[in-house]
């Protein structure tokens, strides 16, 4: 008896740089693997897959407690005031670090990441609700989203899939 290939589907709903680069990461240390790959964009997470917006994406430090002062290059593990990320220049300053941070280690920026995936046999989809909603086209994408489908269609496409959301 054949052994049934092991499936892994990301939901990316938010379009910050801090959220897109866990189904990213994890995508493709799962195609590593010999794992089956699809990502559903939705709401905010088709930032990511859009043309104009997946090389601007940012990190707000507003709301976001769990932004730390050693990421800022203060040493220890602070938080921010949160009243700090309202201040001018917050999010083009804290989204300017990570994007340093990321170059640092060797991580592609999104973009790349996105392609490598499409490479290696990833399978990436954006939310017919939410383009339609924001008024979206697939000439909106980037390179290697295979189609606009809805959220059932997404649901008979990853049968038997382990699904994260993000």
């Amino acid at each position: 008896m054949a052994e049934e290939q092991r499936k892994i589907a990301f939901i990316c709903s938010k379009g910050n740089l801090d959220m897109a680069y866990p189904a990213l990461v994890m995508g493709w240390a799962a195609l590593g693997n010999g794992i089956d790959v699809t990502i559903f964009f939705t709401f905010w997470g088709m930032d990511m897959i859009n043309k104009h917006r997946v090389d601007h994406l940012e990190i707000p430090p507003v709301a976001n407690a769990s932004m730390k002062m050693n990421m800022m290059g203060v040493p220890g593990y602070v938080g921010i005031p949160q009243f700090l990320g309202a201040f001018p220049g917050m999010t083009p300053f804290a989204t300017s670090l990570m994007n340093k941070k990321m170059k640092d280690l060797g991580v592609p920026p999104v973009r790349e990441y996105l392609e490598m995936l499409v490479d290696g046999g990833a399978n990436l989809y954006a939310c017919k609700m939410s383009v339609d909603m924001f008024g979206l086209k697939k000439e909106d994408f980037v390179d290697g989203v295979k189609d606009i489908v809805t959220a059932g269609d997404f649901m008979d496409m990853t049968e038997g899939a382990q699904i994260i959301f993000i």
